[in-house]
C-alpha cells in the first residue's frame, strides 16, 4: 500500500492518517507566526480543498513527514507533494522555556530548532483525516501563548495548545523497576539510569559501549543498541524544559544532549542529537565526544 495518496489538490498520509496540501507553498512567501496562524483560518473560511478544519501543523506532526535519507527536501522519496522549500517551516508549538519562539522544521535536511515569532517561514496546513484521530503522540503542549511570550486564552488561537491534537499518553506510559523503564507507547526498554556510561563520549564509542554491553548480556539482554533520532524525540514532552520530558518521568541522571544512531545525509561526519533542555533535533560532529548514550531496546528480546 502507498503512503501518500493524492485527493485533487490535498494528500492523505496513512501512516499517520494526517491529510496536507498537496501544495507545500500555498502561502507564497514565507510568513510570521501569528501570520501563518492567520493563514489556516483563512484556508477554513474559504473551504480550500472542501475542508473547515485545516490548521499549522504541531511539531510531532510535520516531524512525521521527515524523512533522514533524502536531503532536499527531507521526505520520502516517493511523496507526491509540490513546491516544497528546502527552507523552514513553522510549527504550532511554542518552546516552553522561550514561549516568544516558536518550533520550526528545515525540510532541507530535517532539523528542528525554535525561533523568534516575529521571524517569518513557510506555512505547510495540515487536517486529520480520521474520525478516529491520528497515530501521533500529542506534543504534550497545554498552554497557547502570544508573540512576547505572554499566556493567552486557548480559544480560536489555532496553536497546539487549542487542538492539543494525536493520541493522548497517560499517566501509565512509563513502567519501571529496578534498571529499565518500560515505554509503553512505543513498545521499548530504556535504561532508567539515562547517563550510563557516566560521560560524554563520541559516536563510534557509543557504538562501542553498546556492543560490550550486548557482550556481556548486561541487566539479562543483549540486543541493546542506540535508539534512532525518532525513538529519542518521542521522549520529549513540549509543555517542559529543562529537560524537555513528561512530568514524573522514572529516569536518573537525565543529561542534555543525546546521540542517536541516525546518520545526517546533509554531512554524513555528523550524526543526529536530541538536545534536551528545549527538546531540539540537531546534529553533532561523531568524533566529538560531547554527546551521552541512552541505550534501548525493543520489549521482547529477554535471554532466558
Amino acid at each position: 500500500m502507498n503512503r501518500f495518496i493524492e485527493h485533487n489538490e490535498a494528500v492523505s498520509d496513512t501512516q499517520t492518517r494526517l491529510m496536507w496540501t498537496k501544495n507545500a507553498s500555498l502561502s507564497e512567501f514565507p510568513l510570521t507566526w501569528s501570520e501563518a496562524l492567520s493563514f489556516t483560518k483563512a484556508l477554513n473560511r474559504s473551504k480550500h480543498c472542501g475542508y473547515s478544519d485545516w490548521k499549522l501543523p504541531n511539531r510531532k506532526e510535520l516531524f512525521s513527514l521527515m524523512s533522514h535519507e533524502t536531503i532536499n527536501p527531507s521526505l520520502p522519496s516517493s511523496h507526491p507533494f509540490a513546491n516544497v522549500f528546502s527552507g523552514y517551516y513553522w510549527t504550532s508549538t511554542s518552546c516552553a522555556r522561550l514561549p516568544n519562539q516558536a518550533w520550526y522544521i528545515h525540510l532541507g535536511g530535517a532539523r528542528v530548532f525554535k525561533g523568534m515569532k516575529h521571524n517569518s517561514y513557510m506555512v505547510w496546513p495540515v487536517r486529520i483525516a480520521d474520525t478516529t484521530g491520528t497515530k501521533i503522540f500529542q506534543t504534550g503542549q497545554r498552554l497557547c501563548y502570544d508573540e512576547s511570550g505572554d499566556i493567552i486564552d486557548c480559544a480560536d488561537t489555532g496553536q497546539d495548545g487549542e487542538f492539543q491534537s494525536g493520541a493522548y499518553i497517560n499517566k501509565s506510559r512509563f513502567k519501571e523497576n529496578t534498571d529499565f523503564v518500560y515505554d509503553n507507547a512505543i513498545n521499548l526498554v530504556w535504561l532508567k539510569n539515562a547517563d550510563i556510561n557516566g560521560d560524554m563520549m563520541d559516536w563510534k564509542s557509543a557504538f562501542d559501549f553498546v556492543k560490550k554491553m550486548n557482550k556481556e548480556s548486561m541487566y539479562g539482554y543483549n540486543d541493546w543498541r542506540l535508539p534512532d533520532i525518532y525513538e529519542l524525540e518521542s521522549l520529549t514532552d513540549m509543555n517542559r524544559h529543562s529537560p524537555a520530558l513528561p512530568a514524573g518521568n522514572p529516569f536518573i541522571n537525565i543529561k542534555e544532549f543525546y546521540w542517536s544512531s541516525t546518520t545526517s545525509m546533509y554531512d554524513t561526519q555528523y550524526a543526529w542529537a536530541l538536545y534536551l533542555r528545549d527538546g531540539a533535533v540537531g546534529v553533532g560532529f561523531k568524533s566529538s565526544s560531547e554527546f551521552h548514550l541512552w541505550p534501548v531496546r525493543h520489549n521482547k528480546s529477554k535471554i532466558m
